[in-house]
């Protein structure tokens, strides 16, 4: 049984997902504002996904997603957000977070990401492969990626489009085929920008010179392609 983590302070929310995740085979621990999120993190141990609210009495869920991240952990985290909250989400996603849905969202929508983030997660475990690129290596059991040696610091988002596009070098990839890949086929409720902001991010950490990018290359009018490179 998974174990979830929901970050939230609307009780009849709260309610709602507590019934029905219980029902759909989830274990779900309740925390209603950053302090006990933070508690149950470190109390509780481990949990398979977290569910946080965007605006909470005492702040953000992007503040609990940016310190899991900095503390190393690859843990999917999906942010509920309001309507009016939506143009912000980009910001939670470039600080590691893996998804987001917003509300009112139908329950079975929720379930279908959820259990797309956890099969994920599990394949990356399960995998325990060493991919090499030049210069970088990307050890997919740690989740960690070195280049020339030096342990590299990316997002969970970013990680997960290197790899894409690693496996698939020399193969010219559209922006649809990465966002369906990185959001199972539902990249329409991702806003295309995000794409355009984890690209740059991965150039600045991967690249010698991002300005003039020598493996992560644009092809224009069609996407992205993987080049590699001689070590």
């Amino acid at each position: 049984m998974s174990k979830l983590l929901l970050l939230e302070d609307d009780e009849s929310l709260i309610d709602g997902l507590g019934y029905s995740l219980g029902r759909a085979g989830f274990r779900m621990e309740i925390a209603r504002n950053l302090q006990e999120c933070r508690r149950a993190l470190e109390e509780e141990g481990e949990y398979d996904l977290l569910l946080l609210d965007v605006t909470l009495p005492d702040g953000s869920g992007f503040q609990i997603c940016e310190e899991m991240r900095a503390k190393g952990s690859s843990i999917p985290i999906i942010f509920l957000t309001a309507a009016d909250e939506e143009t912000s989400i980009i910001r939670g996603l470039d600080l590691g977070g893996d998804d987001y849905i917003t509300k009112p969202f139908r329950l079975g929508e929720l379930l279908s990401r959820i259990r797309a983030l956890l099969r994920r997660a599990a394949r990356g475990r399960e995998e325990g492969a060493v991919l090499k690129s030049g210069s970088l290596t990307i050890d997919t059991q740690s989740l960690k990626v070195y280049r020339d040696g030096e342990a590299l610091e990316l997002t969970g988002a970013e990680y997960r489009l290197l790899c894409l596009l690693v496996k698939n070098a020399g193969r010219i990839l559209t922006r649809s085929m990465i966002l369906d890949a990185l959001w199972d086929g539902n990249g329409n409720y991702v806003d295309d920008n995000t794409l355009s902001v984890y690209i740059r991010r991965l150039r600045e950490k991967i690249e010698k010179d991002p300005s003039s990018p020598q493996s992560l290359l644009t092809v224009r009018g069609l996407g992205y392609q993987w080049k590699e490179q001689e070590e």
